[in-house]
């Protein structure tokens, strides 16, 4: 009869466990030392190698040689356990077999000798569909059980566990694997099979598993042909999945409101063998990579991209703010649950990118910050928020066009030291000659790695610094903005990246009109050029 190939290869010792060094590692120890407890709790995500971990142990702890810890595989014990004649070796699947019955039978078999093994060891897989009642039989066994008896519990739902059990066993928690070590470990899997898997696809596979190792075998035997070659387009033509490529044409299509070709792709696709409930979970993960993009210092510690497929997801992120993103994401999510629910899957993904594509139409919260954030950030860029008709002339224009224009300032004018205002204008000092500084892009590119909302105020602003009493003044587009960059914290923050620059001791936000008034400020190049400022 054929084997399924998740069970082909499933690992026979602790050696062959990916992911799970630092599980792996202890148990190991207990077994060479023998200090093995008696009671094991493996928890975590499916597919992550839980029940194969304690299928080892429950060999290794019998095994009459282990090798580093891990079974032989030789020995009389080891050939008994592997063709399932060990009766010492009980597995119960807690989700058929979850009455206080069971429990009470397993109760009352515990205080019999092993029969042919070292240990009586008794594996219950999805212990937390036990009934209360069962977990209340099983307790007193479970923290004093009689010699030669090991307990090994596996459950995917934690937190559905009493508190008195967890306290009983000795818990390991299991990790999702990286995609990296799926799609290494999937490419010997088919070059032991006589598969041709591409490179693409074997990460595709990796990232549709989630972490999960068994899930990935599972889809790699269901992409098998003919031919016993593996690509991305086969990958994506059998599981439903959605390329990036085509991700991050609906994510533009949304920055740009373009309506008419997001009704066609949701055609497309609907006419299409690829699932829609798929592509929107996809959708919903891009969103999430967005966020990450747009929020982490180091965002490729939490994202398995190549380095085409993350200058384009930062391109796609650059094009909505960090309020749009999160409102954006919950709308998609709540359009998810109303999928999972049997909600018509074209009709929910239609009104849902029609929403996003108009905020103004929502008044939720989420929305309505949205909209503020994007109304700030015009403001910072001193755009109007909101479009201004063209005023006609005064009428006295004409006459002011006509009169004759001042005759030009002379060197030996008696007001040459006034400004327009009747000021004095000072000499040249070393005190107010400021130069312009060249990296204030760069320091607000770093800024927005620590402070995304406040960045936006920082995207036109000009930098002068002055070397006499090492002052940086930052020339803003209006008073709203220094009032959201004039706190403790933020200024704190500024002045620490722009040290890697210049030495700051002061710094001080001006707008446009304040620094014409001032007539203190003189810049290098004009005074150089000859003339004011």
């Amino acid at each position: 009869m054929y084997t399924a190939l998740y069970r082909a290869e499933r690992p026979e010792v602790f050696d062959e466990i990916l992911g799970q060094e630092h599980i792996v590692k202890i148990l190991r120890h207990q077994i060479a030392s023998d200090t093995v407890g008696h009671a094991y709790l493996f928890c975590g995500s499916r597919g992550t190698g839980k029940t194969t971990c304690a299928k080892i142990l429950a060999r290794a702890v019998n095994c009459l040689s282990p090798v580093n810890g891990s079974p032989c595989g030789k020995c009389e014990a080891c050939r008994a356990s592997e063709d399932g004649g060990a009766i010492d070796i009980v597995e119960m699947d807690a989700a058929s077999n979850n009455g206080v019955n069971d429990v009470r039978d397993i109760r009352d078999s515990v205080v019999y000798a092993p029969s042919f093994l070292k240990n009586r060891v008794f594996i219950i897989d999805e212990v937390h569909m036990l009934s209360i009642s069962a977990f209340n039989a099983l307790l007193k066994t479970l923290e004093e059980p009689p010699a030669n008896v090991v307990f090994i519990l596996a459950t995917t739902e934690l937190q559905k566990l009493p508190a008195t059990i967890i306290s009983r066993c000795q818990r390991f928690d299991f990790r999702r694997i990286p995609s990296a070590e799926i799609a290494a470990h999937l490419t010997e899997i088919a070059q032991a099979e006589s598969l041709t898997l591409d490179a693409d696809a074997a990460m595709a596979i990796a990232r549709l598993a989630r972490g999960g190792m068994r899930d990935a075998i599972s889809l790699l035997e269901l992409n098998v042909r003919p031919d016993r070659h593996i690509t991305l387009d086969s990958v994506r033509e059998v599981t439903g999945m959605i390329g990036r490529e085509e991700l991050a044409r609906v994510v533009r299509d949304v920055a740009s409101r373009n309506t008419e070709d997001l009704f066609s792709f949701v055609d497309e696709l609907y006419v299409s063998p690829k699932d829609v409930s798929v592509f929107w979970q996809d959708l919903i993960s891009y969103y999430r990579d967005m966020l990450v993009v747009k929020t982490a210092a180091s965002p490729d510690k939490f994202l398995d991209l190549t380095g085409d497929e993350l200058a384009d997801l930062r391109d796609c992120a650059s094009k909505f703010s960090y309020a749009s993103l999160l409102w954006q994401g919950k709308v998609l999510a709540d359009t998810g649950i109303r999928m999972s629910r049997g909600g018509d899957r074209r009709v929910e993904a239609e009104f849902s990118l029609m929403r996003i594509c108009d905020p103004e139409s929502d008044t939720s919260p989420e929305a309505l910050a949205a909209r503020l954030t994007a109304l700030e950030d015009r403001i910072a860029m001193g755009i109007s928020p909101i479009p201004v008709a063209k005023r006609p002339a005064p009428a006295d224009t004409a006459h002011a066009s006509s009169a004759p224009a001042a005759a030009p300032r002379k060197a030996g004018d008696t007001d040459a030291g006034q400004d327009t205002a009747g000021a004095a204008v000072p000499a040249p000092t070393a005190e107010n000659r400021w130069k312009t500084v060249g990296w204030m892009r760069e320091v607000a590119q770093r800024f927005e790695s620590y402070d995304p909302g406040r960045a936006a105020f920082l995207r036109d602003a000009k930098a002068y610094y002055c070397a006499a009493n090492q002052k940086i003044r930052l020339l803003l587009s209006n008073s709203f903005a220094i009032q959201m960059l004039d706190a403790p914290e933020t200024v704190a923050l500024l002045r620490n990246l722009m040290q890697g620059y210049e030495k700051v001791d002061d710094l001080e936000f001006v707008t446009a009109e304040a620094q014409e008034r001032d007539t203190s400020f003189l810049l290098i190049d004009d005074i150089i050029n000859g003339k004011d400022n």
